[in-house]
């Protein structure tokens, strides 16, 4: 008959082993700083984060290898909502500018960059709204939406979510958005998730990668508080190769992980500042996550710096360059 002692011993052994440990480490980047951070984007061919300053109109590029930051003014533009890079050109990228989307010519490390044409524009009627979060799914299809950006977005939900692809028309997903964020894609469950920030919560739709189309949402994560002082703001979203999802918190100061099928919390990635706006996975591996922040409303530093997480045990997916 086996001892106390080693009861005990192989009781605490059997119980660490359901118990799920987690040693991550938050690192900035150098020279990272955006005043509103967003839309990260990993490069796969040029081993490069970029992401947007978006209120300042401005792009940034992660450079892997050098370990620098360079930044980029768009002539002329206020807004930079988001960067995609365009399939077969390495000096064009596709950004959110207004309610425009157009093609900007960069070289990656000039300070200035120019816009060469325009897309198309969406909701002209509506002065007040802007596009935001935007990203290419597994097939090159570009999904963007709009939002209030003078107002109250929550009580205006006059945003729209859209999907467009290479000599098609821009098709409406998804109306009375309040503020269209997070985006993500599972070609194994053939599933798109999507992030209202207004509504507080992450829904989970069918997704057909043949026509590009959504059906049957479900809210599979709710960040509803008890009081509306409490809830925290879902952000910018991305998505591991286990179906994971990575929610970002504006005002949070924390990433979930979360089980969409069990819509369980995995780990929170703590964050040194309150405004995390979106996340991507990236590096050599793809097993870097990058983060994106704020500094709106008066944060004190570090707010706006742009971070990488290493040591989360998972990897993800590069970005998708938008096809022409």
């Amino acid at each position: 008959m086996q001892s106390k002692l080693a009861q005990l011993v192989i009781f605490i052994y059997l119980v660490t082993l359901c118990i799920p440990t987690m040693s991550y480490k938050v690192e900035p980047l150098p020279d990272s700083y955006a005043g509103l951070g967003e839309g990260p984007h990993w490069d796969v061919a040029r081993q490069s984060l970029y992401f947007v300053d978006l209120e300042a109109g401005c792009l940034l590029r992660y450079d892997y290898r050098q370990n620098k930051t360079y930044r980029t003014q768009i002539e002329g533009e206020t807004f930079a909502t988001f960067v995609l890079p365009v399939e077969g050109n390495d000096q064009e990228f596709a950004v959110g500018c207004g309610r425009r989307v157009v093609i900007v010519n960069w070289d990656g490390v000039s300070p200035v960059a120019k816009v060469v044409r325009t897309l198309f524009e969406v909701q002209s009627d509506f002065k007040e709204n802007r596009l935001n979060d935007a990203k290419a799914d597994p097939k090159g299809r570009l999904f963007f939406g709009t939002m209030r950006y003078v107002g109250d977005e929550f009580t205006h939900r006059h945003g729209e979510l859209y999907r467009w692809e290479a000599g098609g028309n821009v098709t409406v997903v998804k109306s009375d958005v309040g503020i269209s964020n997070g985006l993500a894609w599972d070609e194994k469950a053939n599933k798109f998730y999507y992030i209202d920030t207004t509504d507080y919560e992450v829904k989970s739709y069918d997704y057909d990668f043949k026509t590009g189309v959504a059906s049957n949402p479900k809210v599979i994560y709710n960040l509803r508080k008890d009081s509306p002082k409490t809830h925290i703001l879902p952000d910018g979203m991305t998505i591991d190769t286990e179906g994971n999802l990575y929610v970002a918190t504006f005002n949070g100061s924390t990433i979930y992980k979360v089980n969409p099928n069990t819509g369980e919390c995995l780990l929170e990635i703590k964050l040194p500042t309150k405004q995390i706006t979106s996340v991507a996975f990236g590096g050599p591996n793809l097993d870097i996550l990058y983060v994106t922040t704020a500094s709106k409303f008066d944060q004190p530093a570090p707010a706006g710096t742009t971070y990488k997480v290493t040591g989360l045990n998972a990897k993800g997916y590069p970005g998708v360059n938008l096809k022409l």
